[in-house]
């Protein structure tokens, strides 16, 4: 029923509270004034916190921590232009990842588009291959509505990022409110139960296989199957690899965990899937730092997969069984069915492999400290139940390996796109989403440096992220490839000039430590973790010929595995 007359912002707002919105981060910006005009009285009344980052990117970083790490919508917004144009890499990030997050970008005005006018640019068309869904508003009256239908697209079937863009004469034109409660979209019908004939025959195949191997994803974590997928393990005894998305999905401490598989996986999880005979796949897509060449990965594996997104079914590996359906009502019908099963043969044979061919490193290096027992520390001191987000390179591969996590939503990293400066506003996000948990960033002295403006954010907000820099003074990633790869030719890849990252937290209203002996690594994290007022940055010295070992080279397979150095290198 019609109700007040309200703006175009108003109606936006409105729904940010149906929808239980606590959080925006945004920065304004000309064509965005209308709603943070009227978003100053929600502010002004605690009704929606509003985060300002440095930098867009940064923002939409943060929204997407936030709602990885609670399982709720994050939301951002910045204004046209260049505003929306600096959220386009966190929405790529966040759509590889599949992070239901809420972008709403400002846009000139109606008559205005297409013209070329001060800070347009085709936020629709730019962003469209990297959203979910996305719309271009031109009545103020369709807000309310198309907000609702934005949220219910985002959070539900595989999640993602929907953009709203809102012209400026949109959101400051008056509209007629309308209630609603948005439960469907026609032709919208994500996959729920799986079908009864195919979870049959999955049912059949997991309890006649020899050699079956639980293979899980970020599905997993996003349906909320993570209890159901121990269930599963723990009555068939079935191993479990997981992907650097569904870290803590399946504990890592469990006896039943082989880890990750893949480029820099544990040999021991990358072997269980290239000799399986079933691979149960959960809500993963074989992406390709798992396979390698697919044409050679597990050939003698069956194949179960199940993904709530029709489209990955069929795309890398061919599925013997495909369901199209959500994770855990298919592991609910699953679990009806399957049976118990004993550890057999192969069981055994996959626990004497991790024994024997266990992740393994210099403990003490001539130059610095090693990475992989900062990581070790690190996961020692927070009893393995910190919140840990990462930035890319080298950094973030010690941390999936060193770092045992043990419950869903505790590892954050752009796993799929791969987005430097992803983890330090991830980590702002998550520390704001989860106000009483430790939160803690692994960081390179590389990739940092492409968000550490936001630490004026983090102190502003008082947020006691941890920052832990694993310093190589270099582009750690790409250097071990032109170290292994490229005769050691180091083509802009040696950071000269870095910042001294102490008086940089420092300048910031931050607090800097500086470690270069592996006696102080230890004593300098258990003081930064009783600090609880402001971001903390740890610098650690390490080793710049450190390589992050296992490996498999991009497009070969498990049988090219480097567990170590080759000889000579």
């Amino acid at each position: 029923m019609a109700q007040d007359i309200f703006s175009g912002a108003d109606g936006l707002l409105k729904v940010f509270e149906e929808e239980g919105v606590e959080v925006i981060f945004g920065f304004p910006g000309g064509s965005v004034i209308p709603i943070y005009d009227r978003l100053y009285h929600k502010m002004a009344a605690g009704e929606l916190r509003h985060i300002l980052p440095r930098h867009e990117q940064g923002g939409i970083h943060a929204a997407d921590g936030y709602a990885r790490s609670t399982g709720k919508v994050g939301v951002c917004m910045a204004t046209s232009g260049p505003g929306a144009m600096n959220l386009v890499t966190g929405l790529a990030t966040a759509h590889m990842d599949s992070v239901p997050l809420v972008a709403i970008t400002g846009q000139v005005k109606t008559f205005a588009i297409g013209k070329d006018a001060f800070q347009e640019a085709d936020t629709i068309g730019v962003t469209m291959p990297i959203t979910k869904h996305n719309y271009l508003l031109k009545d103020p009256c369709d807000l309310p509505d198309v907000t609702r239908e934005a949220f219910l697209i985002a959070r539900t079937g595989r999640p993602g990022p929907v953009l709203i863009d809102v012209p400026f004469d949109v959101s400051a034109s008056a509209c007629t409110w309308r209630e609603g409660v948005l439960k469907s979209i026609p032709g919208y019908e994500p996959p729920g139960k799986g079908d009864p004939e195919k979870v049959k025959a999955a049912a059949e195949m997991i309890n006649t296989a020899d050699k079956p191997v639980l293979y899980i994803g970020g599905g997993v974590v996003s349906s909320g199957a993570a209890d159901l997928v121990k269930q599963l393990a723990e009555r068939t005894n079935i191993q479990v690899v997981h992907t650097m998305m569904a870290k803590g999905a399946f504990p890592e401490t469990h006896a039943l965990s082989m880890g990750m598989p893949g480029m820099h996986g544990m040999a021991y999880a990358s072997h269980a899937l290239q000799h399986a005979g079933l691979i149960i796949c959960i809500g993963a897509r074989f992406d390709d730092r798992v396979t390698g060449d697919p044409r050679k990965f597990a050939p003698e594996a069956k194949v179960i997969h199940i993904d709530i997104d029709p489209a990955e079914i069929n795309k890398v590996r061919r599925a013997d069984v495909g369901i199209a359906g959500d994770a855990r009502l298919v592991l609910e019908q699953l679990l009806e069915i399957v049976q118990p099963r004993e550890k057999n043969e192969w069981g055994r044979h996959l626990d004497e492999w991790r024994a024997t061919h266990p992740l393994a490193y210099d403990t003490d290096p001539k130059d610095g400290i090693a990475p992989q027992y900062i990581v070790e520390q690190v996961a020692e001191i927070t009893n393995n139940e910190a919140i840990v987000t990462t930035e890319v390179g080298q950094n973030q591969m010690w941390a999936a390996q060193y770092y045992k996590c043990i419950r869903p939503r505790q590892f954050l990293s752009s796993s799929g796109l791969g987005t430097m400066g992803y983890g330090f506003p991830a980590a702002i996000g998550a520390q704001i989403g989860n106000p009483d948990k430790v939160v803690v960033d692994i960081a390179g002295d590389g990739s940092i440096q492409m968000c550490i403006q936001e630490l004026a954010t983090a102190t502003v907000h008082k947020l006691p992220v941890k920052i832990v820099i694993l310093n190589n003074s270099c582009l750690g990633m790409v250097r071990q490839w032109q170290d292994l790869f490229y005769d050691k030719r180091y083509s802009a890849t040696l950071l000269t000039g870095n910042p001294d990252f102490v008086k940089l937290a420092d300048a910031y209203g931050g607090v800097g430590f500086s470690v270069t002996e592996k006696e102080q690594v230890r004593p300098t994290l258990e003081k930064a973790m009783e600090i609880d007022d402001r971001p903390c940055i740890m610098d650690f010295r390490i080793p710049s010929e450190e390589n992050v070992f296992p490996m498999i080279p991009a497009g070969k397979t498990f049988e090219d595995m480097m567990e170590t150095a080759p000889v000579g290198v």
